[in-house]
């Protein structure tokens, strides 16, 4: 199996919703994400699938989260726009993305710092 990974980031603001300590207040990050795609095929090039094409769908994502309050968007009405759920919301628009090639979505890791992160996957 082969499992392959990108890193991008974006930087934004939240709050956390029902927390009681300092992430109560308005404060940002400069959030590090880690995309990993897995296949047991390669092309005739050799490739899972070319690092461009999940750096081009993912990108589309950090667009929409670079720079924002990350609680006025959509997609965290209601809900603490934590790394947790960032990871999911991540992963939940991505995995469609990759449905035309050969691999598997595995899961989306989402840095809020050097040393605190949040893993999601389906399995």
């Amino acid at each position: 199996m082969y499992h392959l990974t990108i890193l991008t980031n974006f930087a934004a603001a939240h709050n956390l919703l029902n927390y009681q300590g300092d992430c109560e207040n308005l404060h940002g990050h400069n959030w590090k994400v880690e995309v990993t795609v897995n296949t047991e095929n390669l092309d005739k090039a050799g490739l899972g699938i070319d690092f461009k094409i999940l750096k081009r769908h993912t990108k589309e994502i950090m667009n929409y989260l670079d720079h924002k309050y990350l609680n006025d968007l959509d997609a965290f009405k209601g809900i603490s726009p934590s790394s947790e759920h960032i990871s999911r919301f991540i992963y939940d628009r991505l995995v469609d993305s990759f449905a035309e090639y050969d691999v598997n979505l595995e899961k989306v890791t989402v840095w809020e710092s050097d040393n605190a992160y949040a893993t999601y996957t389906q399995s």
